[in-house]
């Protein structure tokens, strides 16, 4: 029977520049909710919020991770992270053999997509 590919994601949210990048990264690995974990550079968003145009000098965090420790990851994101509605947009993404199960391998599953403790 054939191995079955990881199902990878990618999660994108947003940070305020005077927010912790290296705790909340640290944790997001530390918990295997996250393979990898990277954090652009400053960047000015600009946005509609409560009916009004704001702009904020945030980091875009790129959080590469599979299906099944979605759930989880969304959760965590939302008890760590300073904003009210912080952004949480998942991107199916593909890749080659070796790169998707070392993901899989990273996040404590398993390449047939099963979970195991991490």
């Amino acid at each position: 029977m054939a191995r079955q590919q990881p199902d990878p994601l990618l999660v994108l949210t947003t940070i305020p520049l005077d927010f912790d990048a290296d705790a909340f990264s640290g944790t997001l690995l530390a918990e295997h909710l996250a393979a990898c974990v990277s954090v652009f550079p400053p960047m000015v968003s600009t946005y509609r919020w409560q009916g009004r145009v704001e702009s904020a000098s945030e980091r875009q965090v790129v959080i590469k991770t599979t299906r099944p420790r979605l759930e989880a990851l969304e959760r965590r994101i939302s008890e760590l992270h300073p904003y009210e509605l912080p952004e949480l947009l998942v991107v199916a993404v593909s890749g080659g053999a070796s790169y998707l199960a070392w993901l899989a391998g990273a996040v404590g599953e398993d390449i047939d997509g099963v979970n195991r403790e991490p």
